[in-house]
């Protein structure tokens, strides 16, 4: 099922301030059907506001959601056809596992029968059919969670969604959920959207990412792509780790210059911009085009760290990427970079400046 959104606005009013608060602005996309889509962004970028906007459990100020081709901006959350799974679970304590899967079915009529055995089937799909006459206080957080969304798929919804499905679980329990989590929807093949921050979550699970920010889309594409090819400064800033290295800059005679160093030819007119430049990005050379200071290095098994200054630089500690194969450095180092590592922006727009003149 897919999932189109035109032009969708939610605006809240704020009594406190007497004011509006304007959550998602003119949102336009289409989510493809039988994919998993990471809803990405820092906290109050409108991310949940819209996740619930899709549910039903928000009505939209402007603009339409759509499943397929059906226009479904008022149909109530239950009409939806939807699965829906929280960030704390809301799983009944009281109740075992089957009872909770089951709990659905049986609201809607099903009988004891047909909706146990259906219980057992998405218990199955979640491996944990051996668990369903436990109650949740006898399930570590990984496995409430599991049974969290076989309750949210045993209606057989069109589409499934997940608000900061792993941030109440630990590390070593979000990387094993989010991989059952793709494993599920790769099984099921419904159309998932699921909200959180960390982008290292929606970069290796999702399809794609949709990066928000003040409630205004940045940008939509792979993960990958969003990575190489981000359209602009934030968008660059929020994906990575460790983060971006960012740089004052200029172009001048069609050349891009950090400090008085030339980095690269350009054809474009004299201007003031941002250079960004990947961690990875950096090859360690004595006639190298940008110079740091390099002030600590962090061995980490296969790559080392670098931990380096440059008075042109926005980071309070530039880091850079090598490999182990490469000596200990301190002082003055000079590297060369890698082209497709380097990111040229506007100063006063943040926009993608692309060197060839192209906006691919």
């Amino acid at each position: 099922m897919k999932i189109v959104l035109d032009n969708l606005t939610k605006i809240f009013y704020d009594k406190k301030n007497n004011s509006e608060v304007h959550a998602i602005e003119h949102l336009s996309v289409e989510i493809p059907d039988g994919k998993l889509v990471g809803l990405l962004g820092p906290s109050g970028c409108g991310k949940s506001t819209t996740l619930y906007c899709i549910s039903g459990l928000q009505t939209p100020t402007e603009g339409k959601v759509y499943f397929g081709e059906d226009d479904v901006t008022d149909l109530t959350a239950d009409k939806r056809g939807i699965g829906l799974v929280f960030q704390n679970y809301a799983l009944y304590p009281h109740m075992t596992v089957a009872g909770n899967i089951m709990f659905p079915l049986l609201n809607l009529k099903y009988s004891k029968e047909d909706a146990y055995n259906r219980a057992l089937e998405v218990a199955k799909l979640v491996q944990l059919e051996n668990h369903m006459d436990r109650k949740p206080s006898e399930l570590s957080g990984g496995q409430q969670q599991r049974v969290a969304i076989a309750r949210a798929l045993a209606k057989n919804p069109n589409v499934l969604l997940l608000d900061e499905p792993l941030s109440n679980l630990d590390a070593r329990l979000r990387l094993q959920t989010r991989e059952e989590i793709k494993r599920i929807q790769l099984e099921t093949g419904v159309t998932t959207i699921f909200v959180t921050h960390d982008q290292e979550e929606a970069m290796s699970i999702s399809d794609y990412i949709i990066l928000m920010k003040d409630g205004v889309m940045q940008q939509m594409d792979k993960p990958q792509n969003v990575y190489d090819n981000p359209c602009n400064l934030f968008v660059a800033k929020f994906l990575g780790t460790p983060p971006i290295n960012v740089f004052e800059g200029r172009i001048e005679d069609k050349k891009v210059y950090i400090g008085d160093e030339v980095i690269m030819d350009i054809n474009s007119d004299d201007k003031k911009i941002y250079v960004g430049i990947r961690p990875e990005g950096f090859i360690v050379d004595k006639k190298g085009k940008l110079t740091t200071s390099v002030k600590a290095m962090e061995v980490m098994g296969r790559d080392v760290s670098i931990l380096a200054n440059h008075p042109n630089s926005l980071n309070e500690t530039i880091r850079i990427i090598i490999s182990t194969d490469n000596k200990l450095y301190s002082g003055n180092v000079k590297f060369n970079l890698k082209p497709n590592k380097v990111l040229l922006f506007d100063y006063e727009t943040e926009e993608r400046i692309y060197v060839d003149g192209s906006k691919e």
